[in-house]
C-alpha cells in the first residue's frame, strides 16, 4: 500500500508540473476543467446522488466552469469579475464553512451540500489558472508541506483532539505543527522567490505573514469540510480513482479552500 500510494503521487506531482510549466493557458485550463468535473462526481456521490444523477451534476459543474473560465480567459486576479468570485470563495471558507461545521454538515438543507460543491470547486479551478506557475506552485507547496506537517507532529505529540466529531485523527499539536512549517515557509519564500522578495520588505511583512497563518487556516478548515462530507456520506475516502489515495478531493480538499484566498493574498502583495 504505501508502495503504491508513494508511486501514485510521483505520477500526480510529475503530471501537474509537467502540465503548469509546459502548456499554453488555453490547455491548462482545459486539464483543470476536467479535473473540476471529476471532482464534482465525487462531490455529487458523498451528497448521495446516485448513477445518472451525479453524473449529470459533474457535468453541469463541468461546463459551468468551462464556461466561466474560457469567458475570462486570460483568467487574471487583476480583473474585477475575477477578484469578486475569489472574495466569495473567501467569505465561505471564513465565515460560512466553519459555522457550517460547527452546526453539523448534513443533507437536512436540500440543494445545500450540492450548492457547496459549486462554491469549493469552481473558484480553485479558476485560481489555479489565474496564477503564475511559479505562484500556483508555491501555493501548493504550502498545502503539501501543511498537510505534511501536521501528519508528523500530530502523530508525535497530539494529544488533543481539533475535531473528534469529524475527523478524529486530527490534533491541536498538528495545527500548530502546520503553523510553524507554513510560517517558516512563508519566510523562505519572501527571499528566495524574486518577486515577493522586492515586495515583502517593512511593514509589509506584517499582513504577509498574517496572510501565510490565514492560508494555513483555511488549508485545515477545507480538509475538515471534506472530511464532515465523507462521515455524512458514511465513506472512508471520496473516490477510489487515485490508488493509494482515494479520491480526487481526498487530494485537493485543502488546496480548494487556500487556492482563491491565496490568489487574492499574492495578488495584494505583488500589485503593490
Amino acid at each position: 500500500m504505501l508502495l503504491t500510494r508513494v508511486l501514485t503521487a510521483a505520477v500526480l506531482l510529475a503530471a501537474f508540473l509537467a502540465a503548469n510549466f509546459l502548456l499554453a493557458t488555453p490547455q491548462f485550463a482545459a486539464g483543470v476543467t476536467l479535473v473540476v468535473t471529476l471532482a464534482a462526481h465525487e462531490w455529487g456521490r458523498l451528497c448521495r446522488l446516485q448513477g445518472a444523477a451525479a453524473v449529470v451534476y459533474a457535468g453541469l459543474v463541468g461546463v459551468a466552469f468551462g464556461a466561466l473560465a474560457f469567458a475570462l480567459l486570460p483568467v487574471a486576479t487583476s480583473q474585477p469579475a475575477v477578484r469578486g468570485i475569489f472574495a466569495v470563495a473567501a467569505v465561505f471558507w471564513i465565515v460560512a464553512v466553519p459555522v457550517w461545521l460547527w452546526r453539523g454538515v448534513d443533507g437536512r438543507v436540500p440543494g445545500a451540500l450540492p450548492a457547496a460543491g459549486v462554491a469549493a470547486l469552481l473558484p480553485a479551478g479558476l485560481a489555479a489558472i489565474s496564477m503564475q506557475p511559479w505562484a500556483l506552485l508555491a501555493l501548493l507547496a504550502l498545502v503539501w508541506l501543511a498537510d505534511t506537517a501536521a501528519y508528523f507532529s500530530g502523530r508525535a505529540f497530539g494529544r488533543r483532539k481539533l475535531a473528534p466529531t469529524i475527523s478524529p485523527g486530527k490534533t491541536w499539536a498538528g495545527v500548530m505543527g502546520a503553523a510553524l512549517a507554513t510560517l517558516a515557509y512563508a519566510m523562505i519564500c519572501a527571499q528566495s522567490i524574486p518577486a515577493l522578495v522586492v515586495r515583502v520588505t517593512g511593514i509589509v511583512w506584517v499582513p504577509y505573514i498574517a496572510g501565510a497563518a490565514l492560508l494555513c487556516i483555511v488549508s485545515v478548515i477545507g480538509d475538515l469540510f471534506e472530511s464532515a462530507l465523507k462521515r455524512q456520506a458514511g465513506v472512508k475516502d471520496s473516490g477510489r480513482l487515485l490508488p493509494g489515495h482515494g479520491g480526487i478531493l481526498d487530494r485537493i480538499d485543502s488546496a480548494t479552500a487556500t487556492l482563491p484566498i491565496g490568489a487574492l493574498l499574492l495578488h495584494w502583495i505583488v500589485a503593490k
